[in-house]
């Protein structure tokens, strides 16, 4: 694209004027254009910055103020010269910049930048430029920490802990990350050591539900009043509007427009089943037409939610070659080891009312046959209540007192199972197995005070202690059935992720849609729109 900064003599006065020596009320010096040429190519020249500029550059654009203190650091990591110009003009990158920038949409951002007015001056072609070379250096300067904060890092700390977002956030200089962008202008289209992977995947999909939308989205599912399923085998016309439906999301290869429920719409069904948090079945029942009829731009501000979280989370976070994370909304539990998925399993989680957190801890060690000591606001809500009416309750729940307090004894109608996984933390909140079996079969799973309930807590035992020749599987079960409390202590210590994602694309690039258990999407949605 050519720019208004051809005239070489131009780029230098940049120089000469945002990066002058001494007080801004000395005199200025005479200009020497050869001394110049120089600085302007050279950028460690190491000119003395002069403050009085960025004074006055926010006061003329106050809007971009919150931004000061890093253009401060930019320039003294670039020893207080120009970045974006050269001989030839702006930079590659600053043009790249201005492109993302004008497309924030496609990043899921519905904001925009204060001065736009000000960017089409400098990057079209016919305007008039009433910015002066320091304003023109250092709105650039602005505007690469504009798409870092929306783009890169997303909202503020206090926000997000606001939101009930526990995980560390990713921490990430700007002025690093300046440095490494400009020398590798690609990486700004997708870098993991910027972004969290999932972003990505996310940014892709999104892609592609706009183009639907943009198509004109999706009809409604048309059944009548009193419906219970369709079974293989029937026929109506509402199945041709779910062949329809399922094309358009790919959950079928073609859509042949058939009335008839064949054994290629029984997998169709089974797949968005699955990717929709349901229990895969052969029918499709009245729920999975609800599931259908969401518009497709519904589905659009879930993924930009999601999007969002993703910028929180450091880029590799999942990159370590052992953890377990645990997706809320999924109810599901991943634990990796040797960088390849060891095990998947069912989880219960939280109650709106008892919510799991989210949050991260490093699991230490391992409980067999665990007392389960009642937590203080169990007994005083539940159990007190429940002993006024029946005077036995302890002792039919294989309870007892101990130090004041109320514990369940091992065994396997403890409600903690036959075995727990510690990862110390104020919360208290842990893993654990649990004699209620029957919930697992569920497809909404938020039953628990707050602790994660685990579908396969034996294998998972296993899983963990696999390299481990004194843990054995079958010592592991002699330990769950022993009747008497056994720690052990992980030699090595394992990540624990708990999160929050109600959207997530997998290796093949499938988006899976889960309910938002703890209504936490409009919220943060409102945050992103009302920008």
């Amino acid at each position: 694209m050519i720019t208004k900064f051809q005239d070489i003599k131009t780029i230098l006065i940049v120089s000469a004027l945002l990066f002058s020596c001494g007080s801004a009320k000395k005199k200025a010096p005479v200009y020497d254009q050869a001394a110049h040429i120089r600085g302007a190519v050279n950028h460690h020249s190491g000119m003395p910055f002069d403050s009085a500029l960025l004074l006055a550059f926010y006061h003329n654009y106050p809007d971009l103020s919150e931004y000061s203190e890093d253009v401060r650091e930019v320039y003294r990591r670039h020893n207080f010269t120009h970045i974006w110009f050269d001989e030839k003009g702006i930079i590659e990158f600053g043009q790249t910049l201005y492109s993302k920038v004008t497309a924030l949409d496609e990043e899921g951002i519905h904001t925009s930048f204060p001065y736009e007015n000000k960017l089409e001056e400098i990057f079209e072609t016919n305007r008039d430029l009433t910015l002066t070379p320091v304003e023109t250096e250092l709105m650039l300067t602005n505007l690469y920490l504009f798409y870092a904060d929306k783009v890169i890092t997303g909202l503020a700390d206090t926000t997000i802990r606001a939101l009930g977002w526990l995980l560390p956030k990713k921490e990430l200089s700007y002025t690093a990350i300046l440095d490494s962008l400009m020398a590798d202008t690609v990486r700004i289209e997708r870098d993991d050591s910027l972004m969290f992977d999932q972003y990505y995947r996310l940014k892709e999909v999104l892609r592609n539900y706009r183009e639907i939308s943009r198509k004109g989205g999706w009809k409604p599912i048309e059944i009548k009043q009193g419906f219970k399923a369709f079974k293989p085998g029937d026929s109506s016309a509402a199945i041709a509007q779910i062949r329809e439906r399922l094309f358009l999301t790919g959950d079928i290869g073609q859509n042949s427009g058939s009335q008839f429920f064949d054994p290629e719409l029984v997998e169709a069904i089974r797949r968005f089943q699955q990717r929709t948090g349901k229990n895969p079945t052969d029918k499709i029942l009245p729920e999975h037409i609800l599931e259908m009829n969401i518009p497709v731009d519904s589905l659009i501000t879930r993924i930009l939610v999601n999007m969002e979280r993703c910028r929180w989370i450091p880029p590799g976070y999942l990159n370590k070659s052992e953890y377990i994370v645990v997706n809320i909304p999924a109810f599901r539990l991943t634990y990796v080891k040797d960088s390849a998925v060891e095990l998947t399993s069912p989880v219960i989680v939280g109650k709106s009312m008892t919510k799991t957190l989210v949050f991260s801890g490093m699991m230490s060690y391992i409980v067999f046959s665990p007392y389960w000591n009642v937590p203080v606001s169990i007994i005083n809500k539940e159990i007190k209540p429940a002993m006024k009416r029946d005077p036995g309750y302890l002792a039919k729940h294989n309870m007892e007192w101990n130090n004041g307090q109320v514990r369940q004894k091992p065994g396997k109608n403890n409600s903690l199972g036959l075995v727990k996984f510690i990862f110390p933390n104020s919360n208290d909140i842990y893993m654990h197995d649990t004699p209620a079996k029957s919930l697992f079969e569920r497809e909404r799973r938020d039953f628990s005070h707050g602790c994660i309930r685990v579908g396969k807590p034996r294998d998972l035992a296993i899983a963990i202690l696999k390299d481990d020749p004194a843990w054995t599987p079958a010592k592991i079960d002699a330990a769950m059935k022993g009747g008497k409390e056994q720690s052990y202590s992980l030699k090595k210590k394992i990540p624990v992720y708990i999160g929050y994602l109600t959207t997530w694309v997998d290796a093949d690039g499938v988006i899976n849609f889960y309910d938002d258990v703890y209504s936490r999407d409009a919220r943060l949605a409102e945050l992103l729109i009302g920008q």
